[in-house]
């Protein structure tokens, strides 16, 4: 596969060329690596597409999952306790996550732990691979990697998307690159707030 367009949010672009220049370059060659061919494995039954061979998701999604892991990269989670006091959230979000449970319980409350995961990080770098569900790329964006940053995880997350190109050629309901750069921009320049880069990935 290559890369066809890529938009950098708040620097998230300058930022790893300057800081991790190598990472930047493992991540465009596990994209140059895939073959996306291989991949269009599926069968479709959908009723305006039935029995056209699309491209698979999930062999994609597994091989960027190989070549990133080949090269050191790891699937990270951030685990924390929320409650239904807003208050009390607003007040512990910050604090390690032992203490936030102690909090929850010191106020009465009952602690629900959760997490979030991101597939790929390396060196304060995180990378989604999103050929999913459209809603899914929203939840990486304005959920997973700005808790990762306020969490001081990550600096930079990078989301790689299918162009419009590739999504013509897979199931419906997938996301493509030039939608979720508007869902971005239309923000404002400052949301969300944490670094990030958009690929647009095409056979």
């Amino acid at each position: 596969m290559r890369i066809a367009a890529k938009y950098s949010h708040l620097n998230g672009l300058e930022y790893m060329l300057v800081h991790h220049n190598d990472l930047w370059d493992e991540v465009q060659d596990v994209v140059a690596r895939v073959d996306a061919e291989a991949c269009k494995t599926k069968v479709s039954k959908e009723k305006t597409m039935r029995g056209r061979l699309l491209y698979s998701p999930k062999d994609m999604n597994r091989a960027y999952s190989t070549y990133f892991k080949r090269l050191g990269w790891t699937e990270r989670r951030n685990t924390f306790w929320v409650t239904d006091d807003e208050k009390l959230l607003r007040g512990i979000y910050n604090q390690p996550e032992p203490a936030q449970k102690e909090a929850i319980y010191a106020a009465g409350k009952v602690p629900i732990m959760s997490y979030n995961q991101t597939d790929f990080v390396k060196n304060r770098i995180a990378v989604e691979v999103q050929f999913g569900k459209y809603a899914f790329v929203a939840h990486d964006l304005f959920v997973k990697h700005l808790s990762f940053f306020v969490a001081d995880i990550i600096d930079v997350g990078v989301e790689i998307l299918p162009m419009k190109q590739l999504e013509r050629d897979m199931s419906s309901g997938v996301p493509y690159y030039e939608r979720d750069l508007l869902n971005v921009l239309r923000q404002g320049r400052g949301v969300p707030a944490v670094p990030l880069i958009l690929l647009g990935v095409v056979p």
